[in-house]
């Protein structure tokens, strides 16, 4: 395992104007964050283009599902809840790639079918039924170095799927037959997408908890593009709203005057973002 000491230690000075985030927990918390925010702000600019915010929404509530196999299976259920997600992901591609029904139909039949099975499983477990409380709120201050890690990974692995393939996902977002005009290889890149936006919904909802997911994806992304004036400038300005609202709310939350959610008060960050970005739109608009 990485020592992370030093790193820890560069969290504290660059913020020690902050009490708070001389505590080990909340630097965990914060590198968190910074490794999320941007992973979210990514993929959440083509959520939008794509149109899968119902996607990211069944996704987020798999995890009742994963819980529930976990238990049922006696395995570790941060381990199902990814498994079945990447499933679940995986699944909903390939019936919206074979199926003549809308994709929003599709995922609400995935949607339905593993919320169901999943809070059958839960509601037979009156201690199970509260421990699912946790994945309905989330909780960034409980993750471990070992979480930290995995987080890690996956930002590398996106990073580099998203640098290498931006360009290409854009494609498919307008048009397949145009991507496929293109050489871009439409299935591969459908399923990595699928695969990965399922792994950082899983993350999210570590952080943010089920309820709040979707607008870690939607929000920065739906900001940047009122402010962006190309699909380029839109992904950075995602990155800079996600990460701000990231940093801004873990300090908030943790203030005396403040003691909310820390997921919570993240979004609500965003959207104050989302409503700069609104009159920006709207006065640039007029001036037109």
């Amino acid at each position: 395992m990485l020592d992370l000491n030093l790193i820890y230690w560069l969290v504290g000075r660059i913020f020690f104007l902050f009490d708070c985030m001389q505590v080990r927990f909340m630097q965990q918390a914060m590198l968190a964050l910074l490794l999320l925010a941007p992973m979210t702000a990514g993929m959440g600019v083509h959520v939008i283009n794509h149109r899968m915010a119902f996607f990211s929404d069944a996704i987020s509530h798999s995890a009742f599902t994963g819980l529930a196999l976990g238990l049922l299976l006696g395995l570790s259920p941060d381990w199902t809840m990814v498994g079945f997600a990447l499933l679940l992901g995986l699944g909903i591609i390939l019936v919206q790639r074979r199926s003549t029904l809308s994709s929003d139909t599709v995922i609400g039949v995935f949607f339905s079918a593993s919320i169901a099975f999943g809070l059958a499983v839960v509601s037979r477990d009156r201690a199970t039924a509260r421990d699912v409380q946790r994945f309905l709120y989330g909780d960034i201050l409980t993750i471990d170095e070992g979480e930290l890690g995995l987080l890690f990974l996956l930002f590398l692995g996106l990073g580099w799927f998203l640098w290498f393939g931006y360009n290409r996902l854009l494609y498919i977002g307008l048009h397949t037959a145009l991507a496929r005009a293109h050489r871009v290889r439409v299935a591969i890149y459908q399923y990595l997408y699928g695969g990965l936006l399922a792994l950082v919904v899983i993350f999210c909802v570590r952080t943010v908890g089920v309820l709040l997911v979707t607008a870690m994806l939607i929000v920065p992304a739906a900001a940047a593009r009122n402010f962006a004036n190309s699909a380029g400038r839109m992904f950075w300005w995602a990155v800079a709203i996600a990460v701000s609202s990231a940093v801004v709310g873990l300090l908030i939350s943790a203030q005396d005057w403040a003691r909310t959610a820390t997921g919570a008060t993240v979004v609500l960050v965003s959207c104050l973002w989302f409503a700069v970005s609104a009159a920006v739109a709207w006065r640039r608009g007029r001036g037109d």
